[in-house]
């Protein structure tokens, strides 16, 4: 079934996004839902965007968290039509592809039948050359018939250049930007990037604790977080705290997120996240997708109560 074909319940927002929509709203990375059978679980991941809608937040990506990394092709295309059915109509969703290029290829012709306004590109660690991913990702969005989310990660993935010419290309929506520095305050790449390319277009891509730093200092628009599912409410606070330039709110919202974020820096943060929505009587998440295994008995325990606390803080 494809996410605009006639028989379909599509309500989502299917415009292209614009820099007003980063700054609009807090970005939400969910997890996904999937049943004991490890299939797509409609009704839980229902509960997920409800919840998450109801904070405020209208902007979904489906990535990292989702597990997107790990799908499989011949359930691609009736993931994106079931997201798109889910999501309120004032909901921007950004599902993700690749991270491999044969397989991002393969999703392109899916891609190019939905009415997803763009989609993120997940970046590939090793095997690859900068060059290589700025070919790959124009080949990827000629195909598909639609400008991309380019995923900034790692810092070999692709220069500031590459970036640059992507953008100059016309076919990047906007970029995530989620290089993690000892100092979210002192970053090379973030200072050349900002300097090279619209800010406007730029989200921070690490969650809740360097928003302070790249919205304040380095001057982008949003940021992208995943405990946000958990207190969606809470992080748009934050979001709107640190645009009206009052940062004491700001850093002590930060502290509220602080003990989640810390587990999910410690643990893992996609496989603790997928476990604190459940945890938190959020939605039941079910088992983690492999390659991924969710989490021990201890460390459960731990989750369980920095997840119900944040969601009654």
């Amino acid at each position: 079934m494809k996410a605009n074909s006639s028989d379909s319940k599509n309500v989502m927002q299917t415009r292209p996004i614009t820099s007003e929509d980063l700054a609009k709203s807090v970005i939400a990375v969910p997890p996904m839902a999937r049943d004991k059978n490890l299939k797509f679980d409609r009704s839980e991941n229902e509960k997920i965007i409800r919840h998450i809608e109801a904070g405020n937040v209208s902007t979904l990506l489906y990535g990292g968290n989702a597990n997107f990394y790990h799908i499989a092709l011949n359930e691609f295309e009736d993931v994106l039509a079931q997201l798109s059915e889910l999501a309120g109509e004032d909901t921007l969703v950004v599902p993700s592809v690749g991270p491999s290029y044969g397989m991002m290829m393969e999703q392109a012709a899916i891609v190019k039948q939905t009415d997803y306004p763009t989609v993120m590109v997940l970046p590939q660690q090793g095997i690859t050359t900068s060059e290589g991913v700025v070919a790959g990702l124009r080949n990827f969005a000629e195909k598909a018939g639609k400008p991309i989310v380019l995923y900034i990660k790692y810092g070999d993935f692709i220069t500031v250049e590459g970036a640059k010419q992507l953008v100059d290309d016309g076919i990047v929506s906007w970029i995530k930007y989620a290089i993690v520095q000892e100092n979210p305050a002192v970053d090379p790449y973030l200072t050349k990037l900002v300097d090279t390319v619209d800010p406007s277009i730029i989200v921070s891509g690490i969650g809740e604790q360097p928003v302070i730093e790249h919205l304040v200092d380095f001057g982008i628009t949003g940021f992208t977080a995943g405990c946000v599912c958990i207190r969606p409410d809470l992080s748009d606070q934050l979001l709107k705290a640190v645009q009206a330039n009052d940062l004491n709110r700001a850093r002590e919202i930060q502290k509220i997120f602080e003990p989640l974020e810390d587990l999910r820096n410690g643990i893992n943060p996609i496989r603790v996240l997928h476990e604190a929505v459940r945890l938190a009587g959020i939605a039941d998440t079910g088992p983690p997708l492999p390659l991924l295994n969710g989490i021990t008995d201890a460390e459960d325990a731990l989750v369980k109560e920095a997840a119900v606390a944040l969601l009654n803080a």
